[in-house]
Formats: C-alpha cells, structure tokens, sequence
C-alpha cells in the first residue's frame, strides 16, 4: 500500500478493496482526517455508526455536518466521501456542495504524553498516568485483535481536564476495532472517546503527526521493539 497524499492510502483512494469492505476503508479513512477539524462528539458518533453498519444514516449525516461546521475536503478527502458514501445513497448534488480546501490545516491542538501526578484527566476519577486503568483495558482490547500492531496513547490540553488520544497501529478490520475501542473509553467514563485507527505504511495528517510525537507506548505485537515511556518520533507509522 503506498501512499498517495498525507494520511490516505492509494488502496483506499482507489477503490480497493472492492465492495462495502471498500466503502468502509474508504469512510474510515476519512473520518480520520476529519479529527481535530469536526467536533469530538460529531467523530466519535459517526465512527461508532460505521462500526455498526449505519451506512445511510452516516449519507445523510456527514455532508450536512461538514457544511454545518464550515469544513473543507481536499480532492483525494473528496475522493474517499464520493467512494463510500454515493453507494450508501447520499445525492450527489450534497457531496458536490462540501466546500473545498487545497491542503490539510496544520494542527492547533497541544498534546503531551505525561500528566503531572495531580492532574486529573477527563475519563477516570482522580488522577490519570502512566498506564493506568484504561490504558490497560485498551492494550487488552488491541492484543486480541486480528492485524493489530502498536497501541500509543497521548493527551490533549485544549480541556480543563486533559483528553486522552487513543492511536493504533492495525492492518484488519479497522471500522469495527474503532467502534470496540470507542466503547471501552465510554463504558469507563469518556463520553467523547477519541481513537484514531490507522493502517501504514501511511503518512499521518498534521493532528496525527502531533499527537504521536507526544505520546507513548502501551503496547506492541511481538517482533516491535520492546515498549518504553516515550518515542519521541513515534514508531505508529512512517511520519
């Protein structure tokens, strides 16, 4: 799989694999270009419909939220839209109205991959750290999935509270393991989980590249480097 504009793959661009496989890939992938540029409530419960298979439900709703918060696509972004979501219903004429941009917007987001032992976070009662409960649950969730590679967490510090970024390495059946994940980080607390799913080779959006430079490594498959505190260029994909 090559790569052949910042964050999308040539395999998902296009049109391989075939079929709603396809569209999925193709849906996923955006979705992951559009975090930090959506709001996190709008990502996660677009991604949690696409884990679910609400395909015409994610027609209607994505064009019109993109024109609601005023963000534009790029022409391969365009590409992976019209891929998945012209085959689930949406009308052309409301795909053709999403305004367009000619490149990514850098990221306006802080993230750091330690907290101060005090300072609680916005998931977990108390204070959040260096593996804690969650990152544990998470890293058990990844470990039992099929393809998957490199679990990496990171915080971002636009909240009162610090949220936790979830970013994974994984080569199979990404939609669902986003979905899963979601659930996780909900059921212990995080209303608006945000986990950003990834297949490389692959070079990240600005949002991506940021938070993987602060963050650290909860888990990886056997064959990776053993996992440490901090990478400070990241091992997730080729950035």
């Amino acid at each position: 799989m090559s790569v052949n504009e910042l964050g999308v793959s040539a395999g998902s661009a296009s049109g391989a694999p075939a079929g709603v496989a396809g569209q999925e890939r193709a849906c996923h992938d955006l979705l992951v270009r559009l975090a930090g540029r959506l709001p996190d409530r709008l990502v996660w419960r677009l991604r949690d419909w696409l884990s679910s298979g609400a395909h015409p439900t994610l027609a209607r709703t994505l064009p019109k939220s993109l024109l609601r918060h005023r963000v534009g696509i790029t022409d391969v972004e365009r590409d992976l839209l019209e891929a998945a979501l012209l085959a689930w219903g949406a009308p052309q004429r409301s795909l053709d109205a999403v305004l367009p941009v000619v490149e990514l917007p850098e990221s306006g987001f802080t993230f750091t991959a330690e907290l101060a032992p005090a300072l609680p976070c916005a998931d977990v009662v108390g204070a959040g750290g260096w593996r804690d409960g969650v990152d544990l649950a998470l890293a058990a969730v990844l470990r039992g999935h099929p393809g998957a590679k490199e679990l990496r967490r990171s915080w971002r510090m636009d909240h009162p509270r610090p949220r936790r970024i979830v970013l994974a390495h994984v080569t199979e059946n990404l939609p669902a393991l986003t979905g899963t994940l979601q659930r996780v980080l909900r059921a212990h607390g995080d209303l608006t989980p945000c986990v950003e799913v990834v297949s490389p080779p692959l070079a990240l959006p600005p949002y991506h590249r940021t938070a993987l430079r602060d963050s650290v490594s909860l888990w990886r498959s056997a064959g990776n480097h053993p996992s440490g505190r901090r990478s400070p260029a990241g091992s997730l994909v080729d950035v």
